[in-house]
């Protein structure tokens, strides 16, 4: 069984209807839940359900909670890691690459997670793999 990161991007397609990446998140998201381990991290679900909660609403936010966290592995992001994710930051010195997302990267070497289920560039930039 493979480990797949999952990142806001994916979440909230897979939620929004509406968004431009719903089709392939759709698509792909019911063989990751059989085939995959999927692991995320706390700061990845607190900008997910703020996200949600904003754009979709409450049943969007309640959906997310109740159906799909349950489905993933979720690692926390301690004070070590706050740290070092806001170092990276601040070391790239860009302004789109966010503390979630070197927070997201810094989980996946850690954990030596390869394929990362996001609509984000900067996995890809990183080295990782990304899905679909």
């Amino acid at each position: 069984m493979s480990v797949v990161f999952v990142d806001t991007s994916a979440l909230y397609a897979v939620l929004d209807r509406d968004d431009s990446n719903h089709a392939r998140a759709a698509a792909i998201w019911p063989g990751l839940l059989r085939e995959s381990t999927l692991v995320t991290h706390n700061y990845v679900l607190v900008e997910t359900a703020a996200l949600i909660q904003h754009r979709l609403g409450l049943g969007a936010a309640r959906a997310l909670a109740t159906e799909i966290v349950p489905l993933l592995s979720v690692g926390w992001i301690d004070q070590h890691r706050h740290a070092a994710a806001q170092h990276a930051v601040l070391a790239a010195a860009r302004k789109r690459l966010s503390l979630v997302d070197c927070a997201s990267f810094l989980v996946m070497r850690e954990c030596g997670i390869e394929q990362a289920f996001c609509f984000d560039a900067h996995f890809k930039e990183q080295g990782f793999e990304v899905l679909p």
